[in-house]
């Protein structure tokens, strides 16, 4: 290989290609292995920002016991702070799998410490590609900007039938009601670019006994199966 000096642009353009191409695959030929010993999971999503003061962190705790106790699912999370250390502190301390899918944030975010389990990415396409690989149920807590990216992501690969149809549970009524209310106002009825059935790929739901009845109505996810 000539040395870097030597090289021409487009050279040194190609080897750059090259260096993030083999990058990527490395994220996900790890974060794949990893997720396949867990073929029984539920995927808890929320925001960074909630405190154990927070009933929303208190519920995302809940959940996860219960999810482990009673179905024996692994637990899975972005494995930061917030709603997913609630999420991953449940899950450990009920001795279940408790899996972060973490991501390179400088200054912002940090892996809790409750993960049993952990598989770091750069790219965030590649962590938003895991987080939505295969899951019995995803639970989306009240969040930010990252968690409400990550649900359009899931609802639309849903939508388009690119992952198996699952329940996608939206917890939390007073914070997600204002969400279901523009969507129908603005997005369906007012300009017509989703449908009615759009409408039902998510359920707003405000009691963890309720989450529980759903998760355990859901058939087994068998991604195998629909996966091209």
């Amino acid at each position: 290989m000539k040395e870097h000096s030597k090289l021409t642009k487009q050279e040194i353009l190609d080897q750059n290609i090259n260096d993030h191409i083999r990058e990527i695959g490395e994220e996900f030929r790890s974060g794949f292995e990893e997720l396949k010993k867990y073929p029984k999971s539920v995927t808890i999503f929320g925001s960074s920002h909630a405190t154990p003061t927070n009933p929303h962190y208190r519920s995302a705790h809940e959940l996860a016991m219960r999810i482990v106790k009673e179905l024996n699912y692994a637990v899975i999370t972005g494995g930061g702070p917030g709603i997913m250390a609630a999420a991953n502190l449940g899950a450990q301390e009920t001795n279940g799998n408790s899996i972060g899918l973490t991501i390179d944030l400088p200054h912002i975010q940090h892996t809790n410490p409750y993960t049993t389990s952990t598989v770091n990415s750069h790219y965030f396409f590649t962590r938003k590609t895991l987080l939505a690989f295969s899951a019995e149920a995803y639970i989306f807590f009240p969040g930010g900007y990252g968690t409400f990216d990550e649900l359009f992501n899931i609802l639309t690969l849903t939508q388009t039938h690119k992952i198996p149809k699952v329940p996608i549970i939206l917890f939390g009524k007073e914070f997600w009601t204002a969400l279901k209310n523009f969507i129908t106002k603005n997005m369906l009825e007012e300009y017509g670019y989703v449908t009615h059935h759009d409408l039902e790929l998510f359920t707003i739901i405000d009691d963890v006994d309720k989450a529980m009845e759903i998760i355990k109505a859901a058939p087994i996810s068998k991604w195998w199966e629909n996966y091209d």
